[in-house]
């Protein structure tokens, strides 16, 4: 008699890449869906990875955000970036429902890499957006949102247009996982509208999601002791793994 079955085995593999992702999260302020999506995609197809972490990404955002500070103010100082989040997250929503998104992952490790090889070529970061400006972050805002909704991941785009900004993570953090949370909670719906989540997925999305923030927890009380250069190559080396992780998954899915 078979005590553990081959499911039993995936699901506890995915709770502890929800711990994982979540103690990641919460170390950084960022990078749940951007971890936990491909590695879970090893096992289940890409577009089940990203409806497997819908749930437990949205637990992690509004956790994150509950225990930031000064959130009105980013809402307020950022609101043409989070406008532009509604928008593309609708398209990009709309996109994974109805397209392949293989495409749209090869261009946007394109985009990591041009922006790693700018600053690769400069010596230091070079503020080359224009401050507070209402139509880059709208255009911002939008970029990320479709992002999000093709490939799970808006903080490549996100990080590009901050850094740029010489912006200080404490500022950044609640700007990230307010367009995070406006992603999802869109996707969930026109995802709900398409047919792809159903009440069976946010049942068994529910123990997920509280291995998730059981990491992000963890993840919180180390991030308090990460300095701010360490943070910034912290968020590099994320960006080089993430690029890499969507050329494989194009490369994977073209020659399928």
């Amino acid at each position: 008699m078979e005590l553990i079955t081959s499911e039993t085995l995936i699901y506890l593999y995915l709770l502890g890449v929800m711990i994982f992702a979540g103690v990641v999260h919460g170390s950084l302020g960022i990078g749940f869906p951007m971890v936990a999506t491909p590695l879970i995609a090893v096992f289940l197809d890409v577009r089940l990875a990203i409806l497997m972490t819908l749930v437990p990404t949205v637990a992690v955002n509004v956790v994150t955000i509950a225990g930031g500070t000064d959130q009105m103010r980013s809402i307020k100082d950022y609101a043409p970036m989070f406008v532009g989040a509604i928008a593309g997250s609708i398209i990009g929503a709309w996109m994974l429902a109805t397209m392949d998104p293989s495409p749209f992952r090869l261009a946007l490790a394109l985009l990591i890499i041009l922006y790693l090889f700018t600053g690769i070529k400069s010596s230091k970061y070079t503020e080359w957006l224009p401050h507070y400006n209402k139509t880059v972050m709208c255009g911002f805002g939008v970029a990320a949102g479709i992002s999000g909704g093709i490939t799970n991941v808006m903080v490549a785009i996100l990080i590009i247009y901050f850094l740029s900004q010489s912006m200080t993570r404490s500022k950044m953090v609640p700007i990230f996982n307010i367009c995070f949370l406006i992603g999802k909670v869109i996707q969930l719906v026109v995802l709900s509208f398409a047919g792809w989540v159903n009440s069976s997925l946010i049942y068994q999305s529910v123990l997920p999601a509280i291995a998730a923030t059981g990491g992000l927890w963890v993840g919180m009380k180390i991030g308090s002791h990460i300095s701010k250069e360490i943070y910034r190559k912290i968020l590099h080396v994320l960006l080089v793994f993430l690029a890499i992780v969507l050329i494989g998954q194009f490369l994977v899915t073209s020659t399928t």
